[in-house]
């Protein structure tokens, strides 16, 4: 099977997907913007071929690009693993005649107001949305549902961008960042209350074959806005008890509906005393290296099983779901560079054997702001059989690791 990979070089765990290509048989041909002699050796050899582009975000020339390809010999997939490249390699393969993901289900996965009233219009609970193109509409919307709302980018990821506003003065001003009445245009929803996580699946021809359920502490929203807070991403062992029944339910039927194929799916959901909501629907990989808390946790190499998927049409490992796993992002005191590190002698200490591995970058390393993400400065990431026990953990790190900066 020839399959081409979109960005095998970035970001790092993309080189993971290319290696899981290759083991599973395929020949792999990349399509990035790096230079082809710039990539290391390792990955260089999980590439039979590599096209260099300006853009992959530019559908002329990934077009280009794998006509180009095509004309060397058949293609059989065009994979994209991040949600920026998603509608891009849609469009592609609808003009290059290669299976997968159509245009019509990337615009849902992307178009946040598309998708939920798609959703809703099934039976599947969601928060009430529509798009917003002047402050009019905007206001409109949030006297129809009430204060708070959140505006955000109609094709975004995860809280980027993302505005809460709990009066018409503070929708005033997030609809002037959006420039709404000046050409730009916005998701706009009722803001759930409630606790928030997200749920994983491989899929198959539509069929769920592996599934994992993960937990924010606290929400995104918060988490990315507030400095003092080391927020918390656990994935549970747990997902047969009964009180997951109804999200996993609700999960397949969104595959089915939206037909998804043979993907990784990523869906943002709340519950609270409105009930479970879907937030966001993906039709890729989690981001902020959670697949590799999943592999730690259940014994498993999920990108060699999404790479089994897509050329053999079947997996052939299940999760062990012997430890939950968990993130932990600890941020500087302060924006400018990090000076050190108060505690880490500690957590070596107490919680040493159950630390999958850390990054603290050193003394004189930049600092990135907080809403750069989970990832941007120094994290921890741990695992243990009982949920429970690690989520005090991690917020024992997040207690006693402290990261020293200066502006």
């Amino acid at each position: 099977m020839h399959v081409i990979l979109i960005a095998p070089h970035f970001p790092a765990n993309q080189r993971q997907f290319a290696r899981a290509l290759k083991e599973a048989g395929a020949f792999v041909t990349g399509i990035g913007e790096a230079p082809f002699h710039q990539m290391d050796a390792e990955l260089r050899g999980w590439l039979g071929y590599y096209e260099q582009v300006p853009s992959v975000c530019d559908e002329g020339a990934m077009l280009a690009a794998v006509r180009r390809i095509q004309a060397r010999g058949w293609v059989d997939r065009l994979e994209a693993t991040i949600e920026a490249h998603i509608l891009v390699a849609a469009a592609v393969r609808e003009k290059t005649g290669i299976p997968g993901l159509s245009t019509q289900n990337a615009v849902l996965c992307r178009d946040k107001p598309t998708m939920k009233a798609f959703l809703r219009e099934r039976g599947i609970p969601c928060a009430q949305s529509d798009s917003a193109d002047t402050v009019q509409e905007a206001l409109t919307f949030a006297d129809k549902v009430g204060y708070p709302v959140i505006l955000k980018p109609r094709a975004g990821a995860g809280a980027a961008d993302t505005l809460r506003a709990d009066n018409r003065e503070e929708l005033r001003a997030g609809a002037a960042m959006f420039h709404l009445g000046h050409g730009g245009s916005a998701a706009i929803e009722e803001f759930i209350e409630g606790h928030e996580g997200f749920y994983d699946t491989l899929t198959v021809d539509n069929e769920v074959r592996l599934e994992f359920v993960s937990h924010y502490y606290p929400g995104v929203l918060e988490a990315m806005r507030t400095r003092w807070i080391s927020p918390q991403i656990i994935t549970t062992n747990r997902v047969a008890a009964p009180g997951y029944d109804e999200l996993r339910g609700l999960g397949r039927k969104v595959i089915e509906e939206m037909q998804l194929g043979t993907t990784a799916t990523h869906m943002e959901w709340f519950f609270g005393p409105k009930g479970l909501k879907f937030s966001e629907i993906g039709a890729r990989p989690p981001g902020v290296g959670t697949w590799d808390l999943y592999n730690a946790a259940n014994g498993i190499d999920l990108y060699r099983e999404w790479a089994n998927a897509i050329v053999h049409g079947d997996v052939f490992q299940r999760p062990s779901r012997e430890y939950a796993a968990g993130l932990i992002a600890l941020r500087p005191e302060c924006d400018g560079y990090i000076t050190g590190y108060d505690g880490a002698d500690i957590v070596g200490r107490e919680m040493g054997r159950w630390i999958i591995d850390a990054h603290l970058p050193p003394p004189g390393t930049p600092t990135q702001p907080v809403e750069a993400g989970y990832m941007a400065n120094a994290w921890v990431r741990m695992r243990h059989p009982d949920y429970d026990v690690l989520r005090q953990m991690l917020t024992r790190v997040g207690e006693v690791l402290k990261v020293r900066a200066h502006p």
